[in-house]
């Protein structure tokens, strides 16, 4: 059990609360990870706050003109009402529609209709709800989303196999660590099932596969069924779109794997919380792709969804499902879009700049990062959880420290002439507290 769920319950012990708790409810815990360590930036980021992962501009969030002018026109209908258990069809058929423009080798004949959910991680929190029992295991990238443990471990009790997916940047070609992959694919595929989760563009490093790894992963995938195993690939797009470098792939995985093979079954979870800058929206969509599956199986499916969703929130936000209906179709939608594409790319590539030209730092070591919001240092030879104290309480700059040996930066949060500066003092500092 992790231990600060064991601190909780230790002073609950001896209470009528602490008797009553669940098995689950044992094992939960509120983690002093990237919300807790946002919170207390908030507090103290004087100068820059490299947390959340929002994009900012000017100390303000980004927000498409649709959303600002729809606010104060919005319908009783569009605002009060329940929404349908598994959304408003309307925003569904959209959404859909603008998967398979987005993603074009997509073939609509393997899909279902997108469910809404309340954010992307009620779409893979449920999603770990209808396929994870306790003591199955599921491979994520390490490091990884701290939520994954939440989520798999803490309320299913699943196995949370974190795989070092990211070869560092001493090595000839940084990118995916496609041995490592491929071996814990092939290990969990002998058991007969095999579960992933594949979350690109990367949060914390900032990765995309390659069209190359791209292909690679996706044969590791078919290998497995091929072999017999049952295989779930959950594919986490809170990211989608935001791919840099040219090489990168511009659709999802889901794309190949919903239609890859009968024993592929293919999660989607995606919204408009990162895609369209609406975080505060807590919306999301599931869309399952299955090469097996017929409508009637999807119609299931979607039962069994709403299952989860009635029993735990009832239905996702009602404004938030119209809101979105009207940031798709509204025509400035696109060119903002783009423009804000095109801001955070300039972030990015002013990153990578200073990281060239500043190469070899003594214990700062870069993971591998193309694309999303973020970019991670390895720590070597330091601990990240003071490197980022220090920063906080020194310098005014709020950062995320995972696993004690993790930095992550969100660049989309600093605007492009800060950004040499920010990098600047992280180097210094993290030098100064070498051993």
């Amino acid at each position: 059990m992790n231990p600060l769920a064991e601190e909780l319950n230790a002073v609950l012990d001896g209470t009528t609360a602490g008797r009553l708790l669940s098995k689950l409810g044992r094992r939960l815990y509120f983690p002093r990870g990237i919300i807790s360590q946002a919170a207390e930036a908030k507090q103290k980021a004087h100068r820059i706050n490299a947390t959340i992962g929002m994009a900012y501009r000017g100390g303000k969030p980004l927000m498409m003109s649709a959303i600002a002018d729809s606010l104060p026109n919005l319908t009783a209908e569009e605002t009060v009402i329940y929404a349908p258990t598994a959304g408003v069809e309307q925003v569904r058929q959209l959404w859909q529609a603008q998967l398979l423009k987005k993603n074009p080798s997509l073939r609509k004949e393997h899909l279902s209709l997108p469910i809404v959910t309340p954010g992307i991680t009620a779409g893979i929190s449920y999603s770990a709800d209808l396929f994870l029992d306790e003591d199955v295991s599921i491979i994520s990238s390490r490091p990884c989303w701290d939520n994954y443990n939440l989520i798999f471990r803490e309320r299913r009790g699943a196995v949370l196999r974190e795989i070092p997916f990211f070869t560092g940047r001493d090595t000839s070609k940084p990118g995916l660590d496609l041995e490592s992959i491929g071996t814990a694919i092939r290990e969990e595929a002998k058991t007969g099932t095999m579960r992933i989760i594949l979350n690109f563009p990367n949060n914390p490093s900032g990765y995309a596969p390659t069209r190359a790894e791209a292909d690679t992963l996706v044969s590791f995938i078919e290998e497995a069924a091929q072999g017999g195993a049952d295989v779930l690939a959950l594919c986490d797009d809170a990211y989608f779109g935001l791919f840099y470098e040219n090489d990168t792939i511009k659709e999802s995985l889901f794309s190949r794997l919903a239609s890859l093979h009968e024993r592929v079954l293919a999660i989607k979870v995606d919204g408009p919380t990162k895609e369209d800058y609406a975080w505060g929206f807590r919306m999301a969509f599931v869309t399952v792709g299955s090469l097996g599956l017929t409508g009637e199986h999807y119609e299931a499916l979607k039962r069994k969804y709403m299952g989860a969703i009635r029993s735990s929130v009832s239905c996702a936000n009602t404004p938030a499902q119209y809101l979105t209906l009207k940031t798709l179709a509204d025509k400035r939608t696109d060119t903002e879009k783009e423009a804000f594409y095109a801001m955070l790319q300039r972030r990015y590539e002013a990153v990578k700049r200073f990281i060239n030209d500043n190469s070899g730092h003594p214990v700062l070591t870069p993971l591998p990062f193309n694309s999303g919001y973020f970019m991670c240092f390895h720590c070597m030879g330091i601990s990240a959880e003071t490197l980022r104290r220090e920063l906080l309480e020194k310098h005014g700059i709020g950062t995320v420290a995972l696993e004690d040996v993790y930095l992550r930066i969100t660049f989309a949060a600093v605007d492009e002439e800060h950004i040499a500066g920010l990098y600047q003092t992280i180097y210094e500092t993290a030098a100064s507290l070498r051993r």
